[in-house]
């Protein structure tokens, strides 16, 4: 700590008195300090190599003796800084000042505010305001809280004297705009958009890359609070409980977008859903996260025309060598009528293809309930009294209706248990965006709260007493 001081020392010299009237009422004289005996008073923690102040000065000697002496100095001063709560922290540091030759039977040393009773001293000799503060300039950084003093009485093993010194203690609180604009707020800005990751739709394909560019800014952080703070292996500061603790979030982040990023795009090709995933996070957790699941249209659920129900359109195609079409009568004049029984296909979907018009009915309502048994049968009535047309043209049709049946179901499960895969990791992005949330919320207000300077709302001394700006 740099300190830029004047240091008011006061004694009585026995052999410095005169009687003013003789003298022509001159009361007080200016002598060089050279010339005078004076205290050796050093700076016990001085960090500059040089323990005295400077003698170019000269001192007051009044004619009852007293000797007033005021020189200038610059003192560097070894002070412990604690950067535990960096950058809301409050510092103590200590100037200790003592005679380095003479013990306490030669020169006695208390507090000047100690002898003239200008401010009230307590019982273990300490003074609450022991630094005038009239003339100083306040400090960019720094706000001076309190600067009390304290005399104490030493004894060393090299001596059976006492040495009395005085300390001066100036506790310093830390200005924290510079550090809540620069580093607090950034921080907790990034800190948050981790919870964005969980929002972000995995078909989007950059969660993952928005993990790592919040774990890149975290690491440029680390690298400008190494430069801010004193290097110390003591205690971690504040600031990097909080970027250690993000950090720690945009890892766990990442691990578990991985995660959702597999089981998004799960097939039943290759995982087969248990039954305690499919209650847990499509039955029990969407419920308690508040989630709406949409209504699954069953893309099997064709039906006939409730018109044609049971009528199935002429069409006239001629029959070749090639091409082995067919002609399906009408059922008023053919032998053979088609009755639909369950075919399931897209709701709302309707089509006229070949003579086969199929349309959605939604007044069969009772289809809906056995979806899982979407394979229809195509039943073939024959009347009893007519002879039989086009069997086996018929039956090939019926057989080539059966299979695309069966792989449209087939394709409507798989797809059903992609969406369900899905679904799964859309919930487990829910609930984590929610974890992550409260942890985000939680973790900074209780680092950050940690420091006692939040809860200290006195006015600095030095804005008090000071009359420089």
């Amino acid at each position: 700590m740099t300190t830029n001081v004047w240091l008011k020392q006061l004694w009585m010299d026995e052999h410095l008195k005169w009687d003013p009237m003789d003298f022509n009422n001159i009361t007080n004289i200016s002598i060089p300090a050279s010339d005078l005996w004076l205290p050796d008073l050093v700076l016990f923690n001085n960090a500059d190599g040089n323990y005295e102040v400077t003698l170019m000065t000269k001192a007051t000697v009044y004619y009852d003796g007293r000797v007033i002496w005021e020189p200038p100095a610059i003192y560097k001063s070894s002070c412990t800084i604690n950067v535990e709560f960096f950058p809301f922290d409050i510092q103590q540091c200590q100037m200790k000042f003592g005679s380095w030759t003479y013990s306490g039977e030669q020169v006695d040393l208390v507090h000047i505010n100690q002898t003239n009773g200008s401010i009230p001293v307590y019982g273990d000799n300490s003074v609450p305001y022991a630094i005038d503060l009239t003339d100083f300039y306040r400090s960019v950084e720094w706000d001076i809280m309190e600067v009390p003093a304290k005399r104490h009485v030493q004894k060393y093993t090299c001596c059976p004297q006492t040495y009395p010194d005085i300390t001066f203690l100036i506790i310093l609180r830390r200005k924290t705009l510079f550090y809540t604009v620069n580093l607090i707020i950034p921080c907790v800005g990034i800190s948050f958009l981790t919870v964005l990751t969980f929002y972000l739709p995995s078909d989007s394909g950059e969660k993952v890359a928005l993990c790592i560019s919040i774990l890149l800014s975290l690491t440029v952080f680390f690298l400008l609070l190494a430069e801010l703070i004193p290097p110390t292996s003591l205690v971690v500061p504040l600031i990097g409980k909080y970027l250690l603790f993000t950090m720690i979030l945009v890892t766990l982040s990442i691990v578990v977008t991985v995660v959702v990023l597999n089981i998004h795009f799960r097939s039943p090709s290759t995982h087969q859903m248990p039954a305690w995933v499919r209650r847990v996070f499509l039955h029990v957790l969407p419920k308690l996260l508040w989630m709406r699941r949409p209504k699954q249209i069953n893309p099997l659920s064709y039906r006939l025309s409730t018109k044609n129900r049971n009528r199935i359109k002429q069409s006239n195609h001629t029959t070749t060598t090639s091409t082995r079409n067919f002609i399906l009568p009408s059922c008023n004049t053919s032998p053979y009528h088609i009755r639909k029984k369950k075919i399931g296909l897209l709701d709302d979907y309707d089509t006229d293809q070949d003579g086969i018009e199929i349309i959605n009915d939604d007044d069969d309502d009772d289809d809906n309930d056995n979806n899982d048994n979407n394979i229809n049968e195509i039943k073939q009535t024959e009347y009893s009294n007519e002879p039989s047309l086009y069997p086996h043209e018929i039956k090939k049709a019926f057989d080539g209706l059966k299979c695309i049946a069966t792989h449209m179901k087939m394709e409507d499960d798989e797809k059903k248990i992609k969406e369900e895969w899905k679904y799964v990791a859309l919930v487990i992005d829910r609930l984590f965006l929610y974890i992550f949330t409260t942890a985000c919320v939680a973790g900074t207000c209780g680092i950050i709260l940690q420091a006692p300077s939040i809860y200290d709302y006195r006015k600095p001394i030095d804005v008090i007493k000071s009359n420089r700006f």
